[in-house]
């Protein structure tokens, strides 16, 4: 490992935590309607647009009114989507002179892109006009983050709020969202990216000429604008199909470092926000801490099978343990790990390495990372939501344990907060285990793939675990734009988001309308370090449970034949 690589490894959970903290309160003071240092210069704005929309900042939402408003909006922001794509060719901005993109990927690409997913069955630069990318594309990357951010922000009250019927009002949240946390972040993000070499023009492709004599078109383009919330958002989706292996995108180890701290920024922040909210700062400290074991933990993991490297190689007399299969000679091992690692906890769905060249271990964590439900970190807004799922379930077993009623930061959890938080944990596991078994059980399923035997079994599980948890990173193994997967993955990323947040406002319009039990003796403490262990351990257990086997056939058995010399 080289100097650099240590430095990526030791500066990033450390700039990251003092980041996020920073970030934290200040969203914690945003949403709550407290002066910030930018309330000068974007509150006339904030103001502006509620006059404009007919929006009045103090009416109150029930959850059913609030979840009616979301689902409303991010419908119209889908379908506007798709028209874009259909009619792109009469549109202007269209340099390459592009016509409408098939119907199929067009429905894959609104529902990935209004989702927060991302998920691209096509390649960008010879598919999208510039138009498309930045008024379709990058304007829900920013809608899709500012409604998961929304959906927390309505839970959060749900704890904060007694006896209440109301959660907030969904359009202050989601312009809060953008004026104050995103737009200002993918600003500054667009500007360093700039500074390296990252692309953003307007101008058509350029044409080189080759050392030996030929053409090469290059393709050009807004990119530093859509790459800087591509990953600010968690969303994934590149201007290029390369995605952040394409040195237009992610140029230097250094914008590599700033596009993986950037992912991880806002998911590792809204856990302080929590606390900040709650004051109960201990709180957020315990649920981050969570969410960092597991990160770190699953790192260790990836990084030594991927500098172990392969088995065959080793006996063939290659003997620099190194696995650089699908990896940029440029960014290196360490580099391409942590962006692996990072985008799979994050629902970002970004890459700068072939998943698919992974070994088999590692493939398997990156896949773990997505099935368990996007919570370590996870996507901006829905990650803490599906985590404090997980808290639930976990202070539920407390509950049995010690014969008490549960209880979960002051509210009392019954049946129908348990009901609301298993849907949101399994639903998704549910979807990504019966899609993966009808393309495996399918001649239109397998003829996709790119290999065979259980490397083939986790292209296919790669690919619905990622479009079910809304994370959109590929394995790249395996031909997704057609018919069949196109719609089967639209279904998984519509299921996974939705039945997501709309349990989740369901829980925090229930606990809202509850009394606030003061603490006692008996109260089970919630911001401990035995509470961080439980729920680790639950969340581990419960994912082990649910994909053992489909695991167990498909990467662990990759891993024991590779150990035998048998390759896929």
């Amino acid at each position: 490992m080289t100097l650099n690589d240590w430095l990526c490894i030791l500066l990033l959970p450390i700039i990251l935590i003092i980041l996020a903290f920073g970030l934290g309160e200040f969203m914690a003071k945003v949403f709550s309607g407290t002066r910030t240092f930018l309330t000068p210069v974007i509150a006339p704005v904030e103001q502006l647009l509620y006059r404009l929309f007919g929006v009045d900042e103090k009416e109150d939402m029930s959850w059913k009114t609030y979840a009616l408003s979301l689902v409303i909006f991010n419908i119209v922001g889908i379908a506007a989507l798709f028209i874009l794509q259909a009619i792109q060719g009469m549109l202007p901005f269209n340099p390459q002179k592009f016509g409408a993109v098939r119907w199929d990927t067009a429905i894959n690409t609104a529902i990935s892109f209004g989702t927060n997913t991302n998920w691209q069955a096509y390649s960008g630069e010879q598919t999208m006009s510039y138009l498309t990318q930045m008024l379709g594309l990058s304007v829900q990357n920013f809608l899709s983050a500012a409604i998961g951010m929304a959906a927390l922000v309505a839970v959060i009250r749900g704890f904060i709020r007694k006896t209440s019927a109301a959660i907030g009002n969904f359009w202050v949240d989601l312009t809060r969202s953008i004026l104050y946390v995103l737009l200002p972040l993918v600003i500054i993000l667009s500007l360093l990216l700039v500074s390296q070499g990252v692309v953003q023009t307007l101008s058509g492709s350029v044409t080189a000429q080759t050392l030996d004599g030929g053409r090469q078109i290059i393709a050009v383009g807004p990119v530093a604008s859509q790459e800087a919330i591509k990953e600010i958002g968690t969303n994934g989706g590149g201007f290029f199909n390369a995605n952040s292996a394409h040195p237009f995108e992610n140029p230097t180890p250094f914008t590599n470092f700033l596009e993986i701290l950037g992912l991880l920024l806002i998911p590792a922040a809204l856990p302080f926000t929590f606390g900040a909210m709650l004051k109960n700062r201990r709180q957020g400290i315990a649920i981050f801490a969570a969410m960092l074991i597991l990160y770190l933990g699953g790192l260790s993991i990836f990084a030594a099978n991927e500098m172990h490297g392969n088995p065959l190689l080793e006996k063939a007399g290659v003997t620099s343990g190194l696995n650089m299969e699908g990896k940029e000679v440029r960014l290196g091992i360490v580099n391409s790990v942590l962006f692996a690692h990072s985008t799979t906890v994050t629902s970002c769905g970004a890459v700068n390495s072939m998943h698919d060249s992974m070994m088999p271990l590692g493939g398997l964590i990156l896949m773990f990372n997505m099935a368990i439900g996007e919570v370590i970190f996870g996507g901006v807004g829905v990650g803490l939501i599906g985590m404090l799922c997980y808290a639930i379930l976990t202070m539920f077993l407390a509950g049995l344990m010690i014969g008490r009623t549960p209880e979960l930061m002051g509210k009392k959890l019954e049946l129908f907060e348990m009901v609301m938080a298993l849907v949101i944990i399994l639903t998704p596991a549910i979807l990504l285990l019966l899609l993966s078994g009808i393309a495996i059980s399918t001649n239109t399923g397998l003829s996709s793939l790119g290999n065979s035997g259980p490397h083939g079994l986790s292209e296919i599980i790669y690919a619905f675990a990622s479009t079910a948890g809304n994370n959109g990173s590929a394995f790249a193994g395996l031909n997704a734009n057609t018919i069949f997967y196109n719609l089967t993955t639209s279904l998984a990323m519509l299921a996974g988001r939705f039945s997501t947040i709309i349990p989740a406002l369901a829980i925090a319009g229930s606990l809202a309308g509850k009394k606030i039990v003061p603490a006692s003796t008996a109260t089970f403490p919630t911001n401990g370090l035995l509470f961080v262990i439980m729920l680790v351990s639950v969340i581990i257990v419960v994912g082990a449970l649910t994909f053992f086997p489909v695991f167990t056939l498909g990467p662990f058995l990759e891993h024991l034949l590779l150990m035998t010399g048998k390759t896929f």
